[in-house]
């Protein structure tokens, strides 16, 4: 027993280059992926808006669709004077 080695199993030609394309194709798409991230780096971000900046633009929609100030405060729930 001591004495004793084990043989080494050969795998066949076409088996190892069956594992070498699974390679290829795992780093390919792990390639894909980083392509991907250094193309979201050069696309423009959307802007975000402040509820401040919100808000204007829906009064100034409102006002555009024919409310009046005091329509709009009314449909709030608001009072004004």
């Amino acid at each position: 027993m001591l004495g004793e080695k084990k043989q080494r199993v050969r795998r066949s030609v076409e088996e190892r280059a069956a594992a070498l394309d699974a390679k290829i194709q795992t780093h390919k798409e792990a390639i894909k992926a980083l392509e991907e991230k250094k193309a979201a780096l050069f696309r423009p971000k959307k802007k975000r808006r402040s509820d401040a900046e919100i808000a204007k633009e829906l009064i100034a929609k409102a006002k555009k669709s024919g409310m009046s100030t005091q329509e709009i405060a009314e449909k709030l729930g608001l009072e004004m004077e």
